[in-house]
C-alpha cells in the first residue's frame, strides 16, 4: 500500500471520528445548509431537469432492482411499510424525467420537501450511527438505487454524498461497500450532468416486493461498466472504533467487449457500527445493499 495510502486511511480516519453535536447545533446547522442550497438553486446558471414524459425512450442502459422489505435486527417492520409509501410519492415527482444535454437532474430539486402535507410517513432515517423515525425516511434506497445505475452510464455524477456510517453488516450484499448515495433534504443531494449528445430518461416501478430503476435514452448505449472496489480494508483506530475505507471504480467496455478504461469514481469511508468480526447468524438478519 504504501506510507502515502497509510497517510491517506488516517487523515480520513481522523474525519469520520464520531463528534458529539448539540441538538441545537444540528438543527442550526440544518436551517442554514438548506437555505445555502435554496439560494444555489437560484444563482449557479445550472439548467436543471424538468421535463417528465410520459412515453419511455427506446433503448436501456441500466436497469436495477432492490428490495422493499428487509428483517433488520431491532428495527420494526412499520418502518419498512411507511417506507414504501414514501417511495411511491417520491418516485411520482422522478418518474419519467428526461435529462437533456447540457441539464443537471437535481435529486432534491424534482423531489421537493417530504412533508406530513405530501402524504409521507415517518419512515427510518439514519442518524449519526443509529436510526430513528422522521418524515419521508427511507428515502435513500431510491438515491442509492439511482446512483447506483448512473454509475453503468455515460453520464456525470456531479454531486454525492457518501454514507459516513457503515451500519448493517454485509450478509447477501449484491454491490461493492460504499456504492450507493445518501441523501437528506436538500444539502445532500444527488445532482447527475448529462454531457452526451443525446438526452436520457429515469424510469421507476414499484411492485409488491422491489423497487425497479432504469436508464433509457433515444440511442443504443455504445459502452458497458463493471463497477468494482479496490483497497478496501478494516482499521482498528485508537479512539476505539472500527473504520471502513476502499475505493470504487469501474472498467469501460466498448461495443465490441474489449476494454478502454479503467476510472476512479470515488473513495468511502465509513465508521462501522458493529464489530467486523460477526458470525454469520448474528448477520444474517441485518443484511442491507446500499
Amino acid at each position: 500500500m504504501g506510507e502515502s495510502f497509510m497517510q491517506w486511511n488516517l487523515i480520513a480516519s481522523e474525519k469520520i471520528k464520531p463528534k458529539e453535536r448539540s441538538r441545537l447545533r444540528i438543527f442550526a446547522g440544518t436551517k442554514y445548509y438548506r437555505l445555502k442550497r435554496r439560494i444555489e438553486y437560484l444563482t449557479d446558471q445550472k439548467r436543471y431537469a424538468s421535463s417528465i414524459e410520459e412515453r419511455t425512450l427506446p433503448y436501456l442502459h441500466k436497469t436495477h432492482k432492490t428490495i422493499l422489505r428487509r428483517e433488520l435486527k431491532d428495527v420494526d417492520m412499520w418502518y419498512q411499510e411507511n417506507k414504501i409509501t414514501n417511495l411511491q410519492i417520491a418516485i411520482n415527482k422522478l418518474n419519467g424525467v428526461v435529462v437533456y444535454p447540457g441539464e443537471t437532474l437535481s435529486y432534491w430539486k424534482l423531489i421537493g420537501s417530504t412533508s406530513k402535507r405530501k402524504g409521507y410517513q415517518k419512515g427510518m432515517v439514519l442518524h449519526y450511527g443509529s436510526y430513528k423515525s422522521g418524515t419521508g425516511g427511507g428515502l435513500c434506497q431510491l438515491s442509492n438505487l439511482i446512483y447506483w445505475i448512473t454509475l453503468h452510464t455515460p453520464l456525470t455524477v456531479v454531486e454525492r454524498h457518501r454514507h459516513s456510517y457503515d451500519v448493517f453488516p454485509d450478509s447477501k450484499r449484491t454491490q461493492p461497500f460504499g456504492s450507493g448515495a445518501t441523501c437528506a433534504y436538500n444539502y445532500l443531494d444527488l445532482q447527475i450532468r448529462n454531457d452526451t449528445d443525446q438526452p436520457f430518461q429515469l424510469c421507476f416501478e414499484l411492485t409488491e416486493t422491489h423497487l425497479h430503476g432504469e436508464w433509457r435514452s433515444v440511442l443504443p448505449p455504445s459502452m458497458t461498466y463493471e463497477v468494482y472496489q479496490k483497497d478496501h480494508r478494516i482499521t482498528h483506530e485508537h479512539w476505539g472504533g472500527y473504520v471502513r475505507h476502499n475505493t470504487i471504480y469501474r472498467k469501460v467496455f466498448n461495443g465490441q467487449g474489449k476494454q478502454i478504461d479503467d476510472e476512479y469514481i470515488t473513495e468511502n469511508h465509513a465508521l462501522m457500527m458493529y464489530h467486523p468480526l460477526l458470525t454469520h447468524s448474528e448477520s444474517e438478519v441485518q443484511s442491507t445493499d446500499e
